[in-house]
């Protein structure tokens, strides 16, 4: 998952966000507040942990920010008060957990890994955009009303793409998050099966490749498009049901 740490001491943050990407997350770093919502704003963290003492702006006024926002973003709280007024205070703001300083990484590690799992407990099967569905609980992908057949991985690709959408994923990013370093996972594979997918959902909205609603990125990686045009097989019944209501000119006779 995609991590921010928000940490005013650069040691301490550099060694969170060295451990948590060992243990498997994309992860960033703020050293101030500002920082913070600048960054959560851009990257749409799944979560972050939010040292409570920060210069200028401090925990408190963050997760005030965030809440009038509407952000979605679990938060797990740092902290050296001992007073339960500031933790109940941090939880009613919208804080996931809370964590006393100093700790131990291991725990903050499995505090973590308990929120983002709440995070998929509690989170839409079913991912939309325009006329694709993706049913993640059932393995089922409908486009235009059609089933997609796609293999396991392709559909974790398109799953991603998905939870992504409107964002660019860089083709290091797919390999790390959708291959995992598989040995299969070569310097084209993304490209190859990004192919893949275009080609099959192509197939079943009548579109060529070039009208696909994976959108590449040059240079950098494929985007989910988060507009694009209807394909023809929905707009094909509508334009027939259009014409259907109009009768053709009447032809007068010669005068």
């Amino acid at each position: 998952m995609r991590v921010l740490i928000v940490e005013d001491d650069r040691a301490l943050g550099l060694f969170l966000q060295k451990g948590l990407t060992q243990d498997g997350h994309e992860v960033g770093w703020a050293g101030d507040g500002a920082e913070a919502l600048e960054l959560s704003a851009q990257r749409q963290p799944d979560l972050m942990v939010l040292d409570f003492c920060l210069p200028e702006q401090n925990g408190t006024e963050v997760l005030e920010a965030m809440r009038d926002r509407h952000v979605r973003t679990s938060v797990l709280v740092l902290t050296r008060h001992l007073h339960a007024e500031e933790r109940v205070r941090c939880l009613d703001l919208g804080a996931d957990d809370c964590m006393f300083k100093p700790f131990s990484f291991h725990e903050l590690a499995a505090r973590c890994r308990a929120i983002l799992r709440r995070q998929e407990l509690f989170a839409d099967p079913v991912l939309r955009c325009g006329g694709l569905e993706m049913n993640r609980m059932e393995r089922r992908v409908m486009y235009a009303g059609r089933a997609v057949e796609l293999t396991v991985r392709e559909f974790a690709l398109l799953e991603f793409l998905l939870q992504r959408e409107g964002e660019c994923c860089t083709r290091a990013e797919l390999l790390s998050r959708v291959w995992q370093a598989s040995p299969e996972a070569g310097p084209n594979v993304v490209d190859v099966y990004v192919t893949y997918l275009r080609r099959k959902l192509g197939a079943v909205a009548g579109q060529g490749l070039g009208d696909s609603m994976i959108e590449t990125v040059r240079g950098s990686g494929y985007r989910m498009r988060a507009e694009r045009l209807l394909p023809a097989v929905i707009l094909q019944p509508a334009l027939q049901r259009a014409q259907g209501m109009f009768l053709p000119p009447m032809r007068l006779p010669p005068v």
